[in-house]
């Protein structure tokens, strides 16, 4: 995305194809054209250029949205308003909408208003707009609700022969065990781990325990953490493929300042737009 530093009206019609084209993703809206190159044909033979065109999907109907943006220091007037509704008369395009930074005077929405065109007020985030005004904020907040499924095979026991069981408190306990095999070759304690959690995840009746033997015979198992020695013939994984939902409200607060702030006057919903991109709808 551009800096807010650099915003001129090139950087504002790309904004606003952006803001639209994240907001329709949901209710199947699509960036049709966009640019100097975006042009229509109208009946009457003429081409007009349009900012922005939208299509969207509803059914076995498709209809399009014309778009215009003006990054002018003045307001919009009715006659801004006019031109619009000519265009969509001539090219048979379903919808128009003018997008302004300065706003619009009061015959331009009257006559919007009448017309049937959406008008939207898109400008430069000012301090000001903190001032008795909860719904606008300095900085951009997410709260996500997610819910996350967890499915992973589980160690319940390891038995080494004998009564003798192996204690494990954390996954790095593993590493610290090492087979010494009768030719003296060495295999990680952890390899045997791994392929046992393989078999777990193969199982197809998740609510019973599998049982897996390695026949290891005349090995030592080393504990590399204290030295100690074990003889060793044969290792006993007990498991379980285990299930569980974990439901979590987490809210991210981003250090990511509010650069513009758009209002759609007559569907009144006003959104918030970062310096990084995040669209906020403030309700």
């Amino acid at each position: 995305m551009p800096k807010a530093n650099a915003l001129d009206w090139k950087t504002y019609e790309s904004i606003t194809k952006y803001i639209y084209e994240t907001l329709g993703k949901q209710s199947g809206v699509t960036v049709k054209g966009y640019g100097n190159d975006c042009k229509v044909a109208g009946k009457s033979g003429v081409s007009h250029q349009i900012d922005v065109i939208t299509s969207h999907s509803e059914g076995s109907h498709t209809y399009e949205t014309a778009i215009e943006c003006k990054y002018w220091k003045k307001k919009v007037s009715k006659d801004i308003v006019m031109k619009l509704v000519q265009i969509l008369e001539d090219t048979g395009i379903s919808k128009g909408i003018i997008v302004s930074k300065s706003g619009f005077t009061r015959d331009g929405i009257q006559y919007a208003k009448h017309k049937n065109i959406g008008i939207v007020h898109l400008r430069e985030y000012e301090e000001k707009d903190l001032q008795g005004n909860s719904h606008q904020i300095d900085i951009a907040t997410l709260d996500l609700n997610i819910k996350i499924h967890r499915t992973r095979p589980e160690i319940i026991s390891i038995d080494i022969g004998d009564n003798r069981k192996i204690e494990i408190k954390h996954e790095f306990d593993y590493f610290d065990f090492t087979i010494i095999l009768k030719n003296g070759n060495q295999v990680a304690f952890y390899d045997y781990v791994n392929d046992f959690r393989k078999q777990i995840n193969r199982l197809n009746d998740k609510t019973k325990p599998l049982t897996g033997k390695y026949k290891i015979p005349s090995s030592i198992l080393l504990n590399r953490k204290t030295g100690e020695k074990v003889d060793l013939d044969e290792i006993l994984f007990t498991g379980q493929l285990t299930e569980s939902d974990d439901d979590r409200n987490l809210k991210y607060t981003i250090v990511d300042k509010v650069w513009l702030l758009m209002k759609s006057i007559f569907e009144e919903r006003t959104f918030s737009f970062s310096e990084n991109g995040i669209i906020i709808e403030h309700k």
